[in-house]
């Protein structure tokens, strides 16, 4: 049996547009693959490989997503009071005062250039973060090095 994808609603939405934008690229890729097609010798015909490559990719980018929103559980919205997967949580630098605020997404959401930064519940941040409550102080390990953060706020 296939194993489930947990994904939060704007996560499952956000990979529905994906697939959709995907599949609107395939038509655009199938054309120049017709006009490649329509030029004669595919031995030298590099707009053939190129759409050949191209479509190709796709593809294969088109079935991961279909995969992926096939086996997709949608979670419900925590509590709030415990860390668990899609929880948006505040932390702070109990030295320094910064604030980071990050979300616990499944390894298929993960972005860290999303604001909020979605990180994955498989990622060493993550598995430290779940399960820990507001007042918290939990050490982690970051780029700049071991970092202690105190959870702030948890929302969802």
């Amino acid at each position: 049996m296939a194993r489930e994808v947990k994904l939060t609603k704007a996560g499952y939405e956000r990979l529905m547009q994906q697939l959709e934008r995907e599949r609107e690229r395939l038509q655009e890729i199938s054309a120049d693959f017709e006009q490649a097609l329509e030029e004669g010798d595919l031995r030298e015909n590099a707009g053939y490989d190129e759409a050949r490559r191209a479509m190709w990719q796709n593809e294969a980018r088109i079935d991961s997503l279909e995969d992926i929103l096939s086996r997709a559980v949608i979670l419900e919205e925590g509590s709030g009071e415990v860390i668990g997967l899609g929880s948006v949580v505040e932390l702070e630098d109990p030295l320094s005062g910064e604030r980071l605020s990050v979300q616990v997404v499944s390894p298929a959401e993960a972005n860290v250039l999303d604001t909020p930064m979605k990180i994955s519940d498989a990622s060493p941040m993550g598995k430290a973060l779940l399960g820990h409550r507001v007042g918290d102080v939990l050490s982690l390990d970051t780029p700049k090095g071991r970092r202690e953060f105190r959870v702030v706020a948890i929302h969802g």
